[in-house]
């Protein structure tokens, strides 16, 4: 598999697929994926000569990087043999941008009949905005999410960005999924997906009431557009989200918070009459709540069996028990930077496990090893290094 992607959202595709046992190339600039410079916070190396970003240790690992100058012709060589050996290739040039480089999608096909060719762009390749560069923070604006994200005007919020690049995060999945489908058809063709596409297709129940009621559904900060009570609750010392997803949970939670007498209240009878009425409801809710701390909430809840939680800070999330317990949290050894934590693999697959072999790799790291592969001697890789082409 071939990457000639950076940032977030093809580098994450390649990584899943990485992460599954694909053998991945990642062609770099001479400056490397932008990434590697995303930082503070940064992983230093000990004898302090370099350093790289965390962000780009996130996304990058099981991969081999090949760092090559595509401004010279020896490099659109070395690049043409690679996509000749290659099942998948994944790019993120803007509309146009892979033919600037040196790469037509007409001699793709003379080349590899059988390659599968991902591209991601921001808004796609056909349309007004085809042209415009894209970033998960613009397709989160533009695509809706941040209309439906933040604490209402009333509450003091805003339109918000969620906490991580989602749109990318999601784009790279679906990007994913179109090359395993790809894949499993045994043909070679193109897929293209966008950040802008893949955040309106985010948006599903929301996006489904605007077209039922042709009315924006709005922020209500934890609150949910379609069930209640399902939000976040301020207890004696904390915070828990809640979750009563069925009828069957909401006289059970009215049990447990010692408020019987709301399960015969025709204002709550039914979850259509909780969210009419959600305004009368969450102040019973909210003052009872925060009338005990949140263990005592939490263990009531869940001897109830009603859904609920505590709200964890990132460091919270990874060291709960039940994160431990599934290997969310592995630490590996990476060649010059010594030990890393990195996210553990949420897929868990009995007969072909998904696996951590290598580390984020150093720019062009593998170079001699993949041009080696390519059948260039020893001589001749020297030469391009000096030469500026890797």
């Amino acid at each position: 598999m071939l990457e000639l992607s950076t940032v977030l959202a093809g580098p994450y595709c390649s990584m899943v697929l990485a992460d599954l046992g694909a053998d991945v190339i990642k062609v770099e600039p001479p400056d490397g994926d932008a990434t590697r410079g995303y930082g503070p916070p940064w992983v230093e190396m000990p004898d302090a000569t370099d350093r790289v970003a965390a962000y780009f240790l996130s996304v990058n690992r099981n991969k081999r990087s090949l760092r090559l100058n595509l401004r010279r012709p020896e490099a659109i060589e070395i690049l043409w043999q690679l996509i000749g050996r290659s099942d998948v290739l994944i790019e993120n040039f803007r509309p146009g941008g892979l033919k600037r480089a040196g790469v037509d999608e007409a001699r793709l096909r003379e080349v590899n009949p059988r390659l599968v060719h991902l591209s991601i762009t921001g808004y796609g390749p056909d349309g007004p905005d085809a042209g415009k560069p894209g970033y998960d923070f613009i397709a989160q604006a533009v695509g809706g999410l941040m209309s439906v994200t933040g604490f209402t005007d009333d509450e003091g919020g805003q339109p918000a960005k969620v906490g991580v690049a989602i749109s990318d995060i999601v784009t790279g999945l679906l990007g994913t999924v179109g090359i395993l489908a790809a894949l499993r058809a045994g043909i070679g063709q193109r897929i293209d997906v966008s950040l802008l596409e893949s955040t309106l297709a985010m948006l599903i129940n929301q996006a489904q009431n605007a077209f039922v009621d042709g009315q924006p559904p709005g922020r209500r900060g934890n609150a949910h557009p379609n069930i209640v009570p399902y939000e976040t609750f301020a207890t004696g010392d904390g915070e828990i989200a809640l979750a009563v997803g069925s009828e069957r949970q909401w006289p059970r939670l009215c049990h447990a918070l010692g408020l019987d007498h709301l399960v015969t209240d025709v204002r709550f009878a039914d979850n259509d009459a909780r969210v009419r009425n959600r305004a009368e409801l969450r102040p019973l809710l909210a003052n009872r709540f925060a009338s005990a701390p949140s263990d005592d909430w939490l263990a009531a809840l869940d001897v109830a069996e009603v859904p609920s939680g505590r709200v964890n800070d990132v460091v919270q999330a990874f060291a709960q028990p039940q994160a431990q317990a599934r290997t969310m949290e592995q630490v590996i050894d990476h060649p010059r930077l010594g030990a890393i934590r990195q996210i553990g693999l949420p897929y868990k697959l009995s007969a072909t496990p998904a696996t951590i072999r290598s580390a984020p790799p150093l720019l062009g790291e593998h170079s001699e090893e993949i041009l080696g592969e390519l059948d260039y001697d020893p001589a001749m890789i020297a030469q391009m290094r000096s030469e500026g082409v890797i």
